[in-house]
């Protein structure tokens, strides 16, 4: 029997050894726990944001209205990216329902992940799925319950002018980054 005690202890020893080794290399192990035995609590991390800090997503363009340019800006949505890869358009937009100002696209948008329920505000650029236009809201617009209207973006009231004194307004919309 004193045989065995030996063989027993150095393999208990040796256990006890491979076990701080191993848990003493890991970055995960709490800087003590109460036993060697205990699992590590579990980190996680929320993803990296894509964008970084302090930094828009939003892509600026410029409209000229009849000859007078104006800053506009896109957002990061499927039809906007879509839309600028458009750019640039020279449009006639023509008057609709005596708020908004209308033109075909060349094609159609992305309508991807896009939300249901949008209220157009004086300004807004809006793409309207169903037709495959672009809208440019000189008022503010009628509410929609689906996912047909897209806004795609905002020109300043300021500039809405132009639209809301012409019947058709011809445009020209490119690339101001």
């Amino acid at each position: 029997m004193p045989t065995v005690l030996p063989t027993q202890a150095a393999r208990g020893a040796a256990a006890a050894a491979l076990l701080l080794a191993v848990t003493a290399c890991t970055e995960d192990s709490p800087p003590s726990q109460s036993s060697p035995l205990s699992t590590p609590e579990r980190v996680t991390t929320s993803p990296a944001p894509t964008t970084p800090p302090g930094r828009s997503t939003d892509m600026n363009i410029r409209i000229t209205l009849d000859g007078t340019p104006v800053d506009a800006t896109l957002n990061d949505s499927a039809a906007a990216r879509d839309f600028a890869a458009q750019l640039p358009l020279t449009l006639n937009l023509t008057d609709f329902h005596q708020n908004e100002k209308i033109a075909d696209l060349p094609r159609r948008l992305s309508t991807s992940g896009a939300p249901s329920g949008v209220h157009p505000r004086t300004g807004d650029l809006a793409y309207y799925a169903p037709w495959g236009n672009l809208a440019i809201y000189y008022r503010d617009g009628s509410p929609s319950t689906g996912n047909d209207l897209i806004i795609l973006g905002h020109m300043p009231e300021s500039a809405t002018e132009t639209l809301a004194e012409n019947d058709e307004v011809n445009i020209t919309i490119e690339d101001a980054s």
